[in-house]
């Protein structure tokens, strides 16, 4: 009889790449709960309290700490510790009263502190759009969230501005619509795919080829030392209109 459920374990040696652990000092490692990331982009939750923000040093002290309500992310108290969180999740330690947003680097993801007023929002590329009953605009987000836009006309450009691949701001844990980016050329984008991931800057040209697809098109990003760069577009997140709405970490 073949097996039935989701697999329980994984071994190290084939977790993703960016995951924090070391390969060869045990065998395995935690198998993640089917979430709002995909495994390769996410970090399981009970990775970041124990390697990441060494909070504990065995998976048993780590599991106490999230199952008693002290980890929140997205301004939701997370007490599953294979809970998976990617890049832009807020995470905030409730005793500690310090939070964290996860970022792209080029080793991986990282935590980034910010301040509280920062902590009560957060940043959603839009992955895909579609018209559902009663002509409304429903967008799904990188985070595995989606987001309704009700509009009388969703036919009338002045009405649905809202495109694939731009940014939604929105607040946690209520999930109000904040304000919405453009993908455009002069805003500010980090990189969160590829060789370049974790680099930021200017968008400064957008390639423009009718046969290509819009996801695959070479984007220019110039940093603040001068230095360009180039990826596609799929692996550009737009952080504002001209100024980079969240803090970001220094670049090497």
């Amino acid at each position: 009889m073949g097996r039935k459920g989701e697999r329980g374990y994984l071994k190290r040696k084939p977790a993703p790449k960016m995951w924090p652990i070391h390969r060869k000092e045990a065998v395995w490692t935690v198998m993640p709960k089917p979430g709002p990331h995909s495994i390769s982009l996410s970090l399981p939750l009970i990775l970041i309290v124990r390697d990441m923000l060494k909070f504990a040093k065995t998976a048993k002290e780590a599991k106490n700490i999230i199952s008693q309500g002290k980890m929140m992310v997205d301004g939701k108290v997370r007490r599953d510790e294979r809970f998976l969180v990617g890049s832009m999740d807020v995470i905030s330690i409730v005793d500690a009263e310090k939070s964290y947003r996860v970022l792209p680097s080029g080793k991986g993801l990282v935590l980034h502190p910010i301040d509280p007023d920062e902590a009560s929002f957060k940043l959603c590329r839009i992955e895909n759009k579609h018209v559902v009953k009663g002509g409304h605009v429903h967008l799904d987000l990188h985070d595995g969230a989606s987001y309704r836009i009700k509009v009388s006309n969703p036919q009338n450009p002045e009405e649905d501005t809202y495109q694939t691949l731009d940014v939604l701001k929105l607040s946690v844990p209520d999930r109000e619509l904040l304000g919405h980016t453009k993908l455009s050329i002069g805003a500010p984008a980090i990189v969160i795919g590829g060789k370049n991931m974790g680099k930021y800057g200017k968008v400064v040209t957008i390639e423009k080829k009718p046969s290509k697809k819009r996801r695959d098109l070479l984007v220019t990003i110039e940093d603040k030392n001068g230095d360009q760069f180039q990826t596609i577009l799929d692996f550009v997140f737009i952080l504002g209109d001209t100024e980079p709405s969240i803090s970001l970490p220094e670049v090497d």
